[in-house]
């Protein structure tokens, strides 16, 4: 590399944005996820034994997928190619295919093909991989903040394992932040910056466990207070990015809370258990506390579309429509005007009838879905549309409801290591009392209708988990 070349090299390297520059080169620097690189954990072992497997990697933005990715190219002995789903097609795939190919006949080498944004590519271009990720021509890492259950096809699915990953936590961001603060090399360090608590404080939590957020931040407040800008002058500290340097070059204003946060989420809870308590007077004032503290409406409104559902239910269907239609009316209106959509909402929630039995019915089914696994689906409800599936048996038996009065007729929907099982339990508070009674009626018919050779099939209840 000549004289030329070396200094294009670095200049590049300091134009790049302080999040990419941070991104760790070592396993060792990686700030996150312990439940996958800690000491004997899944990928830490894949890795160390440099046995990775196609997998996807499903988590928020900003925790680390791209990061853990290029790590485990970076530490295995694979060739790496990293494709984008927004850019690329079927064409670029075939490509792929043939550098893979070449590796592997030239340099023995396994290719590691990290697909960001996976769920973006449709399904032709997701089927292009099916072949080469079976023969193990392709080991491919998919990246996604999707649930790939619902975007990922099934047959790549099955050839994938789906490694879950966590929004980084506020003592993870806050770490990452010094350390791009103290970090001469790649971070900030040359600068001889300092951070006051509160600056630090605000970083985090308007990150909201998204690193990549926290270090854009970070370095937008940070060229604001080298430029010297007036507005945002720093205290006594010469080099100190205060509160206020934060507030101006991030246009928000931290949250009239304590250091600790604890005052953040006592607001919170204080509103969450006036609602449920059904008082509209205390659940008001709670709102205006934090409207007037500099809480972000939005996030009071995705709070109430969540109670809607913890708390009221079916017990009355048209508070979770309330709920949307309250944050839906703020972000058309915003404030002050807003506001007023979400005081109504608050008032009908607080005075709705109250129900977890939703809540209460998901915890229980998801129980019983971890202790049994992947039950296959009973025949008689399998979709048949082929002669094949015909001939063994898909769908045979099965009873149309509407062929029958009510649209009811007893029958078995669930797997048979599991017939039986009740996971909602409705209250007889508003609208579920009718629930209620129908669900009776239906389960006693059921009751009556479902004989083994010893007999009548006593009903299992789920334990109730609340």
């Amino acid at each position: 590399m000549d004289l030329f070349e070396y200094s294009a090299k670095e200049s590049a390297k300091i134009n790049q944005p302080l999040a990419e520059r941070m991104r760790p080169k070592k396993l060792e620097a990686f700030v996150g996820q312990t439940h996958l690189l800690g000491t004997d954990k899944l990928i830490r072992k894949a890795i160390e034994a440099d046995r990775i497997f196609s997998m996807i990697l499903w988590g928020p933005p900003g925790c680390g997928k791209t990061t853990l990715a290029r790590l485990i190219a970076g530490q295995t002995r694979s060739y790496f190619l990293h494709f984008s789903a927004v850019l690329s097609g079927v064409k670029e795939i075939r490509s792929v295919v043939k550098i893979a190919k070449d590796q592997l006949a030239v340099y023995k080498k396994k290719t590691i093909l990290f697909v960001d944004e996976i769920h973006r590519f449709n399904k032709a271009q997701q089927d292009a991989f099916l072949h080469h990720v079976e023969s193990g021509l392709i080991t491919l890492i998919g990246a996604t903040t999707e649930n790939p259950s619902f975007e990922v096809i099934s047959p790549l699915m099955s050839r994938c394992r789906v490694i879950l990953l966590k929004a980084l936590t506020d003592d993870e961001i806050s770490l990452i932040i010094q350390t791009a603060l103290s970090n001469e090399e790649q971070g900030l360090g040359n600068q001889k910056l300092q951070l006051s608590p509160d600056a630090l404080l605000h970083l985090v939590r308007i990150s909201a466990g998204d690193a990549r957020m926290a270090l854009n931040n970070l370095e937008v407040a940070a060229n604001l207070m080298i430029s010297g800008d007036a507005d945002a002058a720093p205290d006594e500290y010469s080099k100190r990015i205060t509160l206020k340097v934060v507030e101006t070059a991030l246009q928000q204003k931290a949250l009239a809370y304590d250091k600790s946060g604890e005052a953040h989420y006592n607001l919170i809870s204080a509103f969450h258990k006036s609602l449920r308590g059904s008082d509209p007077d205390a659940a008001l004032y709670w709102l205006i506390r934090m409207l007037d503290s500099g809480e972000d409406p939005l996030y009071i409104a995705r709070r109430m579309v969540r109670f809607a559902t913890e708390d009221i239910g079916n017990a009355d269907p048209y508070a979770l429509q309330t709920a949307l239609s309250g944050m839906e009316a703020y972000r058309f209106l915003g404030s002050p005007e807003g506001e007023l959509a979400l005081a109504q909402a608050v008032v009908y929630l607080s005075t709705a009838p109250k129900s977890n039995s939703i809540y209460s019915a998901y915890k229980n089914a998801g129980a019983t879905v971890k202790d049994t696994g992947a039950l296959a689906v009973p025949l008689h409800i399998r979709n048949a549309p082929t002669k094949l599936m015909n001939s063994l048996g898909y769908g045979k038996g099965y009873k149309y409801a509407h062929e029958y009065k009510d649209a009811f007729t007893p029958q078995e929907y669930l797997p048979e290591k599991i017939q039986s099982k009740i996971f909602y339990f409705p209250t007889d508070r508003g609208f579920e009392a009718v629930i209620k009674k129908r669900l009776d009626s239906w389960r006693k018919a059921k009751d009556q209708s479902i004989v083994t050779g010893t007999g009548a099939k006593q009903k299992e209840k789920t334990k109730d988990i609340r």
